[in-house]
């Protein structure tokens, strides 16, 4: 998949595609004598599922906001 795939894909700008491969967090490969970037579509499918976890994981330890009672009763 080339980087305008990968950002379709993911609905984000072909700038943030081009960053996620750059920073190595979404392995990618060089091809040609322009050295365009390609993604393997396993590998883009991967990416989104650790992304998934990752987001599970935060929404799981996030802790819920106090409700304005509780803040107050805490204050006395």
């Amino acid at each position: 998949m080339t980087l305008g795939d990968v950002s379709e894909e993911l609905n984000i700008s072909s700038t943030q595609a081009y960053a996620l491969v750059r920073s190595g967090e979404l392995p990618a490969i060089q091809i040609g004598g322009r050295g365009q970037w390609r993604v393997e579509s396993r590998i883009l499918e991967e990416f989104i599922a650790q992304a998934y976890e990752k987001s599970a994981a935060a929404a799981r330890d996030a802790r819920p906001p106090e409700d304005d009672e509780n803040a107050e009763a805490g204050d006395q």
